[in-house]
């Protein structure tokens, strides 16, 4: 049996009250879920679907074998969610989206133009170093 630990449940349950969360919006249903598992998941109802009734949000999760655990994630990225929702950039969500973006926009011509030029400089510092024997004879 898995127990997810208190203080995560706790953190959960106020962040969801001060976002104005409640179990009473939430639709909850179980579903058989399928892939990786086994027998576990073929015979239980492990993948969990939550809809929060007043945003229409809806999430489903079968990341682990586990309905408690499901049940638990699948509030938590519901939380997140709504969170995103309501604080908009502020999120945790947004600031990751923005990082990876600026991480993937392409260069400026001048920083590819100093990053190549610091290229061919060690490409030449490499060639010099080099042993050559042919270079002996002279």
């Amino acid at each position: 049996m898995v127990d997810i630990n208190r203080s995560k449940k706790e953190l959960l349950k106020r962040k969801m009250d001060d976002l104005g969360v409640f179990e009473k919006d939430l639709e909850e249903k179980f579903i058989r879920s399928g892939g990786k598992g086994g027998q576990n998941v073929n015979k239980t109802s492990t993948c969990v679907y939550l809809k929060h009734k007043p945003s229409g949000l809806e999430v489903k999760c079968q990341r682990e074998r586990s309905q408690v655990l499901n049940r638990f994630l699948a509030r938590r990225i519901l939380v997140n969610k709504i969170e995103t929702l309501i604080l908009g950039k502020l999120s945790e969500e947004k600031k990751k989206i923005e990082k990876i973006r600026r991480q993937k926009r392409k260069r400026s011509k001048r920083a590819k133009d100093k990053m190549l030029e610091e290229k061919a400089k060690r490409g030449q510092k490499k060639k010099e170093r080099s042993y050559r024997p042919e270079l002996e004879d002279e």
